[in-house]
């Protein structure tokens, strides 16, 4: 079909659906109370599914048969991000193109030309990833002009998909990476983001805005990117699932970066067979793996069987004894199951964590340096400074930028010593693993991804010192959280990593784990926690 008659088809396909829903909103408007409306607005229930739970696979199935079209999906997305998100502030802005996306989606569909899995599927944005057609921020008011020129390669891997790009989420400014003592999910573009579960606790960082949108169904999927924890993190303290890959699976082409060593983009999503589905499109392929390893089509088929599976079980009773408490329970379920729980201890933590932070340093003045330019604004990490002391919106939640300033004074990138560093950073993380992996012939090693989620506050900062994330993101391993449970109100994730492009057979364990746990369950958008709702 050319180019012209299908543009002028989706055009009449938009207007039409749009008219035909306009008589019944007037009805509904004519017959109902404000009360009413809000409620609808509100409702997770759409096409005869159920937003908090259904999956792509029932979604393409429905959209195959003519039950269900993108459009209506898309509208019904948009409808909850007006009545919900003002609770929760993680949506920045919406397409304005998101509904012409969905049209264009559904011709393909009655014409027999889908694109895959995610074709007509609503994906949300972390705001640091470029779009040509959408401001893109890092929360920053330096990047607040103009959007960038192109795409971000994942962003046009999702495009080609068929996926409707329905907006930007917030996150915590510049990924965390700014002040010494800063608030997760805050940005002077965005302000805060709140935890869906209970709204005066926080979200966790830095995918702040991609992980509670999804927890309160504002999306189907989202994409998150992650330097240490920034996936797995927020996607546990919100009780949903987020996979940050292995290094090199997804492109950071136009991504706003931390550290090329470190940095990926990664899918998040309210189950496994989702983030997998997503990440076969924003890595170009199927698998990661070659030969007879297994496929990401595995973690999207019914969930395996976790008999036999050898799982290690790293404690970190740091994080405290109700999370502790989960993680017993969580390793009872799992043995039941038939899988092998043993308990073991990740070495070389306390040197990694002397190494890593000097490291991100070089390589954040490195890597910002080399993005700016691309950008209006700030050309560099020195002019950045500046506009932070300058701009008091910048100072509204916390004033510091001691990371910047730190950075700018660290060694670059060439120097021997930093060599050294990161030699021995990518040494002892892989070796943390490796080595665990092996003495106990493990599949996965599982630990706490987040303790209950602390109650936000700009004068104190975070409360996050959660060290499960490290050993994954500095050995550039995969790593995924899926829900485990709750203490009170508060969802605990369960943190699976495994060794270098196990990507698909960490997500085929994954959807195994989640089948077994089933500890998902919606947010109630509580003011604040109870007292004595411990479980």
């Amino acid at each position: 079909m050319k180019k012209r008659s299908m543009a002028a088809l989706t055009a009449i396909l938009v207007v039409a659906s749009l008219a035909a829903a306009a008589p019944g909103q007037r009805a509904a408007a004519a017959g109902s109370g404000p009360g009413d409306a809000a409620r609808s607005a509100e409702s997770t229930l759409v096409g005869g599914v159920d937003l908090d739970t259904v999956t792509i696979p029932e979604l393409q199935a429905r959209m195959n048969r003519g039950s269900l079209s993108s459009l209506k999906l898309t509208r019904a997305y948009l409808r909850r991000i007006k009545a919900v998100d003002p609770r929760i502030n993680s949506v920045l802005r919406t397409s304005p193109t998101a509904l012409r996306q969905a049209a264009a989606s559904d011709l393909r569909h009655r014409l027999g030309k889908t694109r895959g899995p995610l074709d007509g599927i609503p994906v949300l944005l972390k705001d640091n990833v470029n779009t040509r057609d959408m401001p893109t921020t890092a929360g920053s008011l330096a990047l607040a002009g103009s959007p960038p020129d192109t795409d971000a390669d994942l962003v046009g891997k999702l495009r080609a998909a068929g996926a409707v790009i329905l907006g930007k989420t917030n996150l915590s400014e510049w990924a965390n990476f700014r002040a010494a003592k800063p608030t997760s999910g805050w940005s002077a573009v965005g302000g805060q983001t709140n935890n869906p579960y209970v709204l005066d606790r926080n979200p966790c960082g830095s995918s702040s805005g991609s992980a509670a949108a999804l927890a309160a169904s504002l999306a189907q999927v989202a994409v998150g990117t992650e330097t240490d924890g920034s996936i797995v993190c927020p996607a546990g303290m919100n009780g949903v699932v987020g996979l940050k890959p292995s290094l090199g699976v997804v492109s950071q082409s136009g991504v706003v970066p931390i550290s090329a060593e470190q940095d990926t983009a990664g899918p998040m999503a309210r189950n496994v067979t989702d983030a997998a589905l997503t990440l076969a499109v924003l890595g170009g392929r199927d698998t990661v793996r070659t030969g007879g390893a297994a496929s990401l089509t595995d973690a999207v088929g019914p969930p395996g069987s976790l008999r036999g599976k050898r799982i290690g079980l790293w404690r970190l009773p740091s994080l405290g004894a109700e999370v502790d408490a989960l993680m017993s329970r969580t390793a009872q379920r799992l043995t039941a199951a038939g899988a092998e729980v043993v308990e073991v201890t990740m070495p070389y933590q306390e040197r990694l964590a002397e190494l890593e932070f000097p490291a991100l340093l070089s390589e954040f003045h490195r890597d910002i340096d080399a993005y700016l330019p691309t950008r209006g604004g700030p050309q560099d990490l020195a002019e950045l400074i500046e506009f932070n002391r300058t701009h008091p919106r910048e100072q509204t939640c916390f004033a510091g930028q001691e990371l910047f300033e730190q950075a700018l004074a660290a060694p670059p990138t060439t120097d021997p010593e930093y060599r050294a560093m990161r030699a021995e950073l990518t040494d002892l993380s892989r070796r943390s693993i490796d080595e665990v992996m092996a003495a106990h012939g493990l599949d996965a090693i599982a630990s706490p991804a987040n303790p209950p989620a602390w109650t936000t506050d700009c004068a104190r900062g975070d409360n996050d010192v959660i060290p499960s994330s490290t050993p994954a993101a500095v050995a550039g391993y995969p790593s995924l959280s899926v829900p485990a449970g709750f203490v009170g109100e508060l969802p605990v994730g369960l943190l699976l990593m495994a060794g270098d492009r196990q990507d698909a057979e960490l997500l085929s364990l994954g959807a195994a784990v989640e089948h077994r746990l089933d500890a998902w369950r919606a947010p109630r958008y509580l003011p604040s926690a109870p007292s004595g709702t411990a479980r």
